[in-house]
């Protein structure tokens, strides 16, 4: 059993023949020592590693089965030592369901052909060549892996010293923890769509069947009877920490702070309370004075939920929510965005949205200013206006396709300095390498919805590993 949601378990096993331990002296010493360099390899903080050793016939291979099954392992690292027969590795992973990374690794970048060569005795030298031959059997587990329907993905290199193989691996152990985090994630739900937006409307049962998790209908009603407890001490000091967290604009008066400040207050206490992940909201509260009021007050206190990993997104928005939630997982943001504009001129996309943002992104201190009108929405109030940190952003969309099904949309960009528009709300401009014009199309083509995440950083391969766990179309615009 898991020790915690947050613990990811990573199943690890070698593979071998225990026809040749007799033949080849050393040979299966030899393998086990490569085994544990992979183990300690795969070690880190936040995840426990389940090595059941050198699995060398079928006997041992349906007991690593039920093994791997009992410790509720994520995801396989299949370590190929040497040559073995498939009937050693399908028992292994057929019973435990979760992905399998096959990893060819030969110990040395080439054998040493005149050493090798110079040995004389054919029978120490066949031994020599087994410990290289992790390629041999690959062709054969993957035949069998097809026709079982067992998914798996493959590292080819060299196990120490190669660049390009751990840093695949790592990546693959990442996406691991973020499709477990999701697997674990609960979101609220509050209030209801934003009427008339049919694109942002989603299946929350297939929501829930792809990523995992729970879905919790949180109501309106309860924020407001949280929030009229919140004691007049403890909404001052919450004006306090906006002044510290926030550039607060002279022209935002102190009622409007704390009108904001009980709100975030009673936000955060219906977040423990309900043990949320992330949250997806909207609500008119037309009619009734005091939702209307609420309502109208949680752009602050939405905004440190998301910059503290628990993810916001207005307009009811749940595919972007779980956007958000990816990539504030991979530890790289996460805020609501759509298109706002394009400059044709600076080849940029200017995008943004109103509500809240990803404030630990922001390129300086999120500046909080007054507004007269929430435009399109009930209401005035507070609002943050802050730009994405200049530098690398990976954009991210959960899309809803007409086959029933999810898939990821992904592009790579770059957060880049010049003007903005300067009306409170979050906005920046970006700058992709196949243009804007090009980007636009390409991101349209796909049939998103008009909303997106966007986190710092260039992350798409490893997007594209979590899409392959999660068995995921992935379209890459650039």
């Amino acid at each position: 059993m898991k020790t915690s949601p947050s613990a990811l378990r990573v199943g690890l096993f070698g593979i071998g023949l225990d026809t040749y331990w007799s033949q080849f002296e050393g040979l299966k010493k030899r393998l086990e020592g490569y085994l544990q360099t992979v183990a300690s390899k795969l070690e880190r903080p936040g995840v426990e590693v389940v090595n059941l050793g050198l699995i060398d016939s079928p006997e041992k291979a349906m007991d690593a089965g039920h093994q791997f099954r009992r410790e509720d392992v994520d995801i396989i690292f299949l370590y190929v030592t040497t040559y073995a027969l498939s009937s050693t590795v399908l028992p292994v992973v057929r019973r435990a369901k979760v992905p399998v990374i096959v990893l060819n690794l030969q110990p040395e970048a080439a054998i040493d052909y005149a050493r090798f060569n110079a040995l004389g005795d054919r029978t120490q030298m066949t031994g020599e060549w087994l410990s290289y031959c992790s390629s041999c059997p690959v062709p054969e587990i993957a035949n069998v892996f097809n026709r079982a329907g067992v998914d798996f993905h493959q590292v080819t290199g060299i196990l120490e010293g190669d660049a390009v193989v751990w840093k695949e691996i790592d990546q693959w152990i990442e996406a691991a923890r973020v499709a477990s985090i999701m697997a674990h994630n609960r979101m609220g739900l509050m209030g209801h769509y934003y009427n008339g937006m049919l694109d942002i409307a989603s299946d929350i049962t297939l929501q829930v069947a792809t990523f995992g998790g729970h879905m919790e209908i949180v109501e309106v009603e309860e924020l407001a009877a949280l929030r009229r407890d919140i004691p007049e001490k403890l909404a001052i000091e919450r004006v306090a920490k906006f002044r510290e967290v926030f550039e607060v604009q002279p022209d935002c008066s102190e009622e409007e702070l704390l009108r904001a400040a009980r709100t975030s207050l009673a936000l955060d206490q219906l977040v423990e309370n309900k043990q949320l992940g992330s949250l997806a909201y909207y609500h008119m509260g037309s009619g009734i004075a005091e939702l209307e009021d609420v309502m109208s007050s949680v752009i602050l206190g939405n905004s440190l939920l998301t910059a503290r990993g628990v993810p916001v997104a207005g307009e009811y928005e749940v595919k972007n929510v779980q956007a958000m939630k990816i990539l504030d997982s991979f530890g790289v943001g996460g805020s609501f965005t759509e298109y706002y504009a394009m400059d044709f001129k600076d080849d940029v996309v200017l995008m943004g949205h109103d509500g809240p943002g990803h404030i630990a992104i922001a390129a300086g201190k999120t500046k909080v200013r007054p507004l007269k009108v929430y435009h399109g929405k009930v209401g005035k109030g507070l609002s943050v206006e802050m730009m994405v940190k200049h530098g690398p952003v990976t954009l991210l969309s959960v899309v809803e396709q007409k086959n029933g099904k999810l898939s990821l949309l992904v592009a790579e960009g770059e957060s880049v300095p010049g003007p903005i528009l300067e009306i409170g709300n979050t906005n920046s401009r970006y700058r992709f390498p196949i243009g804007a014009r090009a980007f636009v199309e390409g991101w349209n083509a796909h049939g998103p919805a008009h909303h997106c995440a966007v986190g710092v950083g260039h992350i798409g391969d490893r997007l594209q590993k979590l899409g392959k766990l999660l068995n995921l179309d992935i379209a890459r615009v650039c």
